[in-house]
């Protein structure tokens, strides 16, 4: 039998940095006897050179849409939606499983091409995922959210820049510090108070951990989980909150909404930050539903889409926010994936494989 091929393939949505495999990872691969080729891709947080010494076979950008059919294409975020055809086996984050907006003309780019698409939210052990970018999304999307609010207090009505690009979680948190200190000052020598829905989850956890980071007291912080919202929203403890951290894990049912233009329009409202990590705008199962449409690095913070009495309100709605600290997101991500990975070559028989394919197949046997 010819050995198994991994072929990981460049990221091209903007500022995307992480890796859904390491230097480290590929040469293990290569011990275990598979045949690893990596494309250049000049904004990996992984250099080309690393893997090139891990003893990984470098080709060029983009070649990924000319490998043989047996081979497998990884990748970590969606493809560009050109209506290309997707033939061969693909490991990424497809966002359509879920029936997000266009899943149908998505997914039927594979089931049409005779192709099959792993997806990495649905690559499970346990009834868990094997892998997850959770604790470092909620770390993200919280840093940002303390941005914005310095920005909406040192700089009223002018919404915050490109996020910053950094090489290290210390260089976000030292940067944070700053602009957090200067806005304190200008507020009054206030803090902002911060709730978390979804504090028990990794994404609730990330958003903890980089509370603490910057030096956020936890008599700030609110901290809620089902428990605490199994009464049904709108809640009015989020409105009396300077930041709200979405960080709740969308299930296939529709949640109450958290926050409504009605909850939101009180005349002593704090409210001035939403950070979506959930971030499944388009989807029904939206808790906040007072937007519709996803943000970027370029443009962090969109407003609500109607009218709020009070302070300007910004939502933070990036679907790839552990990308703001891609090495150590690709560090622990691929960490965990790897072990999966290794059983590639048994993907016929090996349960998180073949519970991933069926997951697929009944996804395509819902197409219209």
């Amino acid at each position: 039998m010819s050995p198994t091929v991994i072929h990981l393939r460049s990221e091209t949505k903007p500022l995307e940095r992480r890796s859904p495999l390491s230097p480290e990872g590929a040469k293990a691969l290569l011990d275990a006897g598979y045949i690893v080729r990596v494309e250049k891709c000049p904004n990996r947080i992984y250099k080309t050179e690393e893997f090139a010494a891990a003893g990984a076979e470098i080709v060029e950008t983009g070649s990924w849409t000319k490998a043989p059919k047996e081979d497998i294409i990884l990748g970590l975020k969606e493809l560009d939606a050109d209506g290309t055809p997707l033939p061969n086996t693909y490991i990424h984050f497809a966002h359509v499983f879920k029936k997000q907006t266009g899943w149908a003309t998505e997914l039927s780019r594979f089931s049409n091409a005779g192709g099959l698409l792993y997806d990495l939210e649905f690559l499970e052990e346990g009834g868990r995922r094997v892998a997850a970018f959770g604790k470092s999304a909620g770390f993200a999307g919280t840093a940002l959210a303390l941005l914005s609010w310095a920005q909406q207090i040192l700089r009223p009505g002018v919404p915050l820049g490109p996020a910053p690009v950094v090489d290290s979680t210390q260089e976000l948190i030292d940067l944070i510090k700053k602009e957090v200190k200067e806005a304190v000052a200008a507020n009054n020598g206030e803090y902002p108070k911060v709730i978390i829905v979804g504090a028990l989850g990794r994404c609730g956890t990330g958003a903890i951990d980089c509370l603490n980071a910057v030096g956020i007291s936890q008599d700030l912080v609110t901290k809620w989980d089902m428990a605490e919202t199994s009464r049904g929203g709108p809640f009015e403890e989020i409105a009396n909150s300077d930041i709200f951290v979405n960080a709740v894990y969308l299930g296939a049912n529709p949640a109450p909404p958290f926050v409504t233009f009605e909850s939101l329009s009180g005349p002593n409202r704090r409210l001035r930050v939403i950070s979506d990590v959930s971030c499944d705008p388009n989807s029904e199962n939206n808790p906040i539903r007072i937007y519709s449409t996803h943000t970027s690095f370029e443009n962090p913070t969109t407003l609500a889409e109607g009218k709020l009495d009070g302070p300007e309100l910004r939502i933070i709605a990036i679907d790839h926010l552990p990308t703001l600290i891609a090495r150590e997101a690709s560090d622990e991500y691929s960490g965990l994936l790897l072990p999966s990975l290794l059983t590639l070559n048994r993907r016929d028989t090996e349960g998180v494989w073949t519970r991933a394919e069926k997951t697929y197949r009944d996804r395509v046997a819902e197409l219209p």
